[in-house]
């Protein structure tokens, strides 16, 4: 079972791993960097999974569980 400590932790950690990913694909979508189709692909998958991530660890912060409805 994990701590609050752990899943406090795990927010933190997720939280900054997606808006890193955020950020990055701002820069191609917002401020006009470019890079290449194949580039863009992988970054909006990892975006994508982060963000995943991200909403797994809010819901278990907010003791609203992982499972599907």
């Amino acid at each position: 079972m994990t701590t609050s400590d752990d899943r406090k932790k795990e927010y933190i950690e997720a939280y900054q791993a997606w808006q890193e990913q955020l950020q990055t694909l701002h820069r191609v979508l917002l401020e006009g960097q470019r890079i290449d189709p194949p580039r863009l692909k992988g970054l909006l998958n990892r975006e994508v999974r982060a963000k995943e991530k991200y909403e797994e660890a809010r819901r278990r912060l907010l003791g609203l569980g992982t499972d599907e409805e």
